[in-house]
């Protein structure tokens, strides 16, 4: 059976499913060369210049034609967009019917999701990558950033950061994930050196660039800096969940700080 991604799910005549990573290709037999059918001779006729009477690569083969070896096999169809969403999906759909994401299968995510194993492991390498992604998936999308300002590009980020607590605070479905995640060291760590680490790598730039131009203190420690403009954020949407969370907090937070983190003027 092919899946939504135009591939080959894996599973054998006899019942039997091949994993990805240890599924071997099988040698295609050798190819058969027919003999030419006789034909009558014909006059001579000028063809023009010599053809090669080889088969073209990309003419359609025979149905009698053997695949050749010495070709470079055809790639198949570009992925799926369609495949990985119903991919996403599915792991949604299991946790939301309340399946914990220790008991979830890439089998029986593939189940769900219509598609073979195969095309789940091409896109991720196992469950702890697909399981970060389908939380990016439900988080608000990261803004993007000018990459040369400093203030500007760390007040987008603090306000992302006020958003994604919002969304985890709406989100009964996103608040337990984290909770489990919180509790499988493996998925955690997956999840916190892809997301989370850029995320602090982006914001410690964006302080020293703050500094570089003049707009916060080059006499301070730069994670010190960041931890403070970082922390009340953290504080209200992760220890204190019943903590108000609103429009103009970000601003507000900055404007506070930056009473007491802005050079001295003499």
């Amino acid at each position: 059976m092919r899946d939504q991604d135009g591939e080959r799910d894996g599973t054998r005549g006899d019942g039997r499913n091949d994993t990805p990573h240890e599924q071997e290709p099988s040698p295609d037999p050798e190819p058969r060369h027919d003999p030419e059918p006789h034909r009558d001779p014909e006059p001579h006729r000028d063809h023009g210049p010599h053809r090669d009477h080889a088969p073209r690569a990309d003419r359609e083969p025979q149905r009698d034609e053997a695949p050749r070896h010495d070709q470079e096999p055809r790639r198949g169809r570009p992925r799926s967009a369609a495949a990985e969403r119903a991919i996403l999906d599915a792991v949604i759909a299991l946790l939301e019917a309340g399946e914990p994401l220790a008991g979830l299968s890439i089998e029986r995510i593939a189940r769900t999701a219509g598609v073979g194993k195969a095309t789940i492991y091409r896109r991720w390498s196992g469950k702890e990558e697909l399981f970060v992604d389908v939380v990016r998936d439900m988080e608000p999308v990261d803004p993007p950033l000018s990459g040369t300002e400093g203030l500007a590009d760390l007040r987008i980020m603090l306000e992302s950061l006020r958003t994604r607590g919002l969304a985890q605070r709406s989100s009964a479905l996103l608040h337990n994930i984290f909770a489990q995640m919180k509790s499988h060291p493996k998925l955690w760590d997956e999840y916190s050196g892809t997301v989370i680490a850029p995320r602090r790598a982006a914001m410690l730039a964006a302080v020293r660039r703050a500094v570089a131009a003049g707009e916060l203190r080059d006499d301070l420690d730069v994670e010190l800096i960041d931890d403070l403009f970082v922390g009340p954020v953290l504080v209200r949407t992760v220890h204190r969940p019943e903590a108000p969370l609103p429009d103009d907090l970000v601003d507000r937070l900055m404007t506070v700080l930056l009473q007491g983190l802005a050079p001295r003027r003499v």
